[in-house]
C-alpha cells in the first residue's frame, strides 16, 4: 500500500494520530523505531538542524525539500511535511507540491501567514487575506498527482484576529477542499473544541500542535482526541531534546577532558552500528560479493 494511502487512513482512523516531527534522517529513524505510525518534518526543526537559524523563512524551499527527500528515504513510514507559505505565488506552490510528492512525502501543509513567515508561536506574525490564500490552496490541491496525497490548510489567524476569524477561515478552507485543517496557536481547550465543532460540520479532520513552552496548553493525545482532534503534531521537541543532550555532552567533555565517565548517556559503538542499520547493510552486501 502507498504511504499516501496509509497516511490518509491514519488521519481518518478513530484513534488520534500522534505525529512527532524529526529534523533529519537520524531523528526520523529514532521515531520510526519507537513505533510511531507516521512522522512529520517541519521548518522549525529543519532551520535549526540545517543552518542553525530560527524558523523565520531563512531556509529556502529547495533546501527543505532536499532534506524531506533524505528523511523519506531513511524510513518506511509516512512523512508529513511543511511548505510554509508555498515559497511564492501559485506557480511556486504547484512546483513545491510536485517536488514534495517526488521526494516521497505522504502529504503537506501550507499556511496563510505573510512572507517572511515565522514560527506560529512567535509574537509579531501576520496573515494574508482569505482571498490571497485560497488561490494557493486551490493550486496545491490541483498540483498533486496522487489523489491520496494529503493537503492540509493551516491558519495562523487566531493570534492576529481571534477565535471568530480562525473559525471562519477553518470553515472556508475545509469547504474549498482541504483534506485537513490546522488552526495554529489556540490558547485554550474551549476554543480548541469550538474549532473542531466547526470542522465537524464538513467532516474535515483537524490537527493540534503541541509546542513545549508555546501558546497552546500541553494536553495528552487522549485529551486532544476528546476535544475532537484527528491528529497531533510535536514539531519542536526533537531539536529541544537533541540540543539539551548535546549541551550535556559538550559541557562534560570540556570540563573533564574525556567521556569515559559519561558513557551511560550515550550509545556504544556497537549499539549505534545496530541502530543505524549497518549490520543489515553488511549482510546485504554478501549476496553481491
Amino acid at each position: 500500500m502507498r504511504k499516501t494511502t496509509i497516511f490518509r487512513g491514519l488521519i481518518h482512523a478513530p484513534e488520534i494520530l500522534q505525529l512527532p516531527c524529526c529534523h533529519d534522517g537520524l531523528s526520523a529513524k529514532v521515531l520510526e523505531q519507537a513505533g510511531f505510525k507516521a512522522i512529520g518534518a517541519a521548518g522549525y526543526g529543519l532551520s535549526g538542524s540545517l543552518i542553525g537559524m530560527p524558523d523565520i523563512s531563512v531556509l529556502m524551499g529547495s533546501e527543505m525539500i532536499a532534506q524531506y527527500r533524505n528523511i523519506c528515504d531513511a524510513v518506511n513510514i509516512p512523512v508529513f511535511v511543511d511548505i510554509d507559505t508555498g515559497f511564492g505565488d501559485v506557480n511556486n506552490v504547484i512546483r513545491t507540491v510536485k517536488d514534495c510528492e517526488k521526494a516521497g512525502a505522504a502529504g503537506l501543509f501550507i499556511e496563510d501567514q505573510t512572507y517572511p513567515k515565522r514560527c506560529g508561536h512567535m509574537a509579531g506574525k501576520n496573515v494574508i487575506s482569505v482571498e490571497e490564500y485560497l488561490p494557493k490552496l486551490k493550486a496545491a490541491l490541483w498540483a498533486r498527482e496522487d489523489p491520496d496525497f494529503v493537503i492540509m490548510a493551516r491558519t495562523d489567524s487566531f493570534a492576529v484576529y481571534g477565535i471568530e476569524e480562525a473559525v471562519r477561515r477553518a470553515r472556508i478552507y475545509a469547504q474549498t477542499g482541504a483534506d485537513m485543517v490546522f488552526v495554529e496557536a489556540v490558547p485554550a481547550a474551549d476554543d480548541m473544541k469550538r474549532v473542531n465543532q466547526a470542522l465537524a460540520e464538513s467532516d474535515t479532520p483537524s490537527m493540534a500542535n503541541m509546542i513545549e513552552g508555546g501558546k497552546t496548553p500541553l494536553l495528552s493525545a487522549q485529551e486532544l482526541q476528546e476535544l475532537g482532534y484527528s491528529g497531533v503534531a510535536y514539531p519542536c521537541a526533537s531539536v529541544y531534546v537533541a540540543v539539551k543532550a548535546l549541551q550535556g555532552w559538550a559541557h562534560h567533555l570540556k570540563e573533564h577532558g574525556g567521556t569515559a565517565d559519561y558513557l551511560d548517556h550515550m550509545l556504544t559503538f556497537d549499539e549505534y552500528f545496530e541502530f543505524i542499520g549497518a549490520q543489515a547493510i553488511r549482510e546485504r552486501e554478501k549476496q553481491f560479493l
